[in-house]
């Protein structure tokens, strides 16, 4: 369902994203970390078509994002980590404008966003302005406005940002049922946690590489061992960035 094929960025001498390759089937819950600056937001922004690629390409449900960009974004939905909503227009409001890009039938607008309003808690929000909403109220009406037309690919970016435990939770829960109904979720996270407890598979960017790709409990050492540890200590030893020498003291022989 989503494709990457030797997928570079470069923004002058800077290689953000390194020939990345990864094939996600449809269905898949699928979490990507990496330290800050690893290229994971990078890599969001090409999958989505905000960015194009150095080179490679990057596919859709089988489409080139490149080449059929209006066709591949029918089947997408993405809520990145600071979304941006129209703060004049309420909720409800809102929700109406999204079902009408995607020519949602009105009948169905309505019921699913009865549903959508009801499960994240937005009732007595529903026809407030944005503007007056919080941080955690905007994200979560920005998740039920991307999973208003039943998208067949979800990205979703540090989806945990500023929500309170409690709808972290229902954000979480939906997004797994959406998933075991066939949606195939790429999220973006630096909570490891989150991989533990959601992903089918995890992938592991450093410096615009992959270079781990499992399940949560089958990711490996950097020499091949695997002994049970936390995805934590895995994930660290990974990363392990290479001590820089003291410019200071002389190499030894």
């Amino acid at each position: 369902m989503i494709r990457l094929d030797n997928v570079t960025k470069k923004f002058g001498d800077l290689v953000a994203v390194d020939q990345l390759s990864v094939d996600i089937p449809k269905g898949e819950f699928f979490v990507v970390l990496g330290p800050n600056a690893a290229g994971k937001t990078t890599t969001i922004k090409m999958i989505v078509g905000l960015l194009k690629p150095t080179d490679g390409q990057v596919f859709l449900g089988g489409m080139n994002i490149q080449e059929k960009p209006v066709e591949a974004k029918r089947i997408l939905s993405y809520v990145p980590d600071f979304p941006f909503l129209y703060e004049k227009l309420t909720p409800r409001e809102f929700f109406d404008f999204v079902g009408d890009l995607f020519e949602m039938p009105r009948s169905e607008v309505q019921q699913d966003t009865t549903h959508l309003i009801d499960y994240l808690n937005l009732g007595e929000y529903r026809d407030s302005l944005i503007e007056h909403l919080s941080h955690g109220t905007r994200q979560r009406v920005a998740i039920a406005a991307a999973l208003l037309h039943r998208p067949e690919v979800f990205i979703i970016d540090e989806p945990m940002v500023g929500l309170d435990p409690k709808h972290a939770k229902l954000v979480k829960d939906i997004l797994k049922q959406r998933s075991r109904e066939g949606m195939t979720v790429f999220l973006s996270s630096h909570q490891l946690n989150l991989a533990e407890e959601l992903a089918d598979r995890v992938g592991i960017i450093h410096k615009g590489k992959l270079i781990a790709c499992a399940h949560p409990t089958d990711m490996r050492n950097p020499d091949g061992s695997h002994h049970q540890q936390a995805l934590e200590e895995i994930f660290l030893k990974l990363t392990e960035e290479e001590p820089e020498a003291d410019p200071g003291k002389s190499p030894e022989f």
